[in-house]
């Protein structure tokens, strides 16, 4: 089972590299490909396959493929990893309100058949998190907790995220050193 994130944007932010190790460290190496990077996929070799081209131009079956959209009739259910073989995660992580950049995408590839993750927007290490732990682990959605979080950025200041977590052990599972780039950059 193989994890494909089309990267959305032109540039290779720093929030993306910490995300997408983070990605790599939860589903390993071999199983996550990123497609579509244009500029700095030098910062990412090192724990993913990389393509330049979209995943429309890698000649997979659409048949195999799964992509997972907030707007997908169907839930992610833990028999669909006999179904495909890709699960395919694009623009999940955007504008708030969402720009719908997955739809373009689904168009792309010719219609594939798509899940959901329930309504939230995640992050995109959250949604493939919950995916994983869907596919691989056999939970049910309404058994992964996943909700927004409030950061501390100073004394007295605090931020909601615009995209939601999985909650793991009490903790979001959020990238190793996310935080502490938000907070370097003022960045929310």
């Amino acid at each position: 089972m193989k994890y494909i994130i089309e990267h959305m944007d032109e540039e290779m932010y720093d929030w993306c590299v910490i995300e997408y190790r983070h990605i790599s460290n939860t589903v390993g190496k071999d199983n996550l490909i990123i497609t579509n990077v244009k500029k700095g996929a030098d910062k990412i070799k090192t724990f993913c396959t990389v393509h330049s081209e979209s995943i429309a131009e890698l000649g997979i079956e659409k048949k195999k493929i799964c992509v997972l959209d907030m707007d997908a009739k169907q839930e992610l259910k833990t028999e669909d990893r006999n179904k495909f073989d890709y699960f395919v995660f694009g623009g999940i992580l955007g504008d708030n309100p969402p720009q719908k950049r997955t739809q373009k995408l689904i168009q792309k590839l010719g219609k594939p058949e798509t899940r959901n993750l329930g309504k939230k927007q995640m992050s995109t290490d959250g949604a493939i998190l919950a995916a994983k732990m869907i596919l691989e682990d056999g939970k049910k959605l309404e058994q992964i907790k996943i909700e927004a979080i409030t950061i501390k950025t100073g004394k007295d200041e605090e931020v909601t995220l615009p995209c939601c977590y999985v909650i793991q052990d009490g903790k979001p599972s959020i990238a190793p050193g996310l935080v502490k780039l938000l907070k370097r950059k003022k960045v929310f």
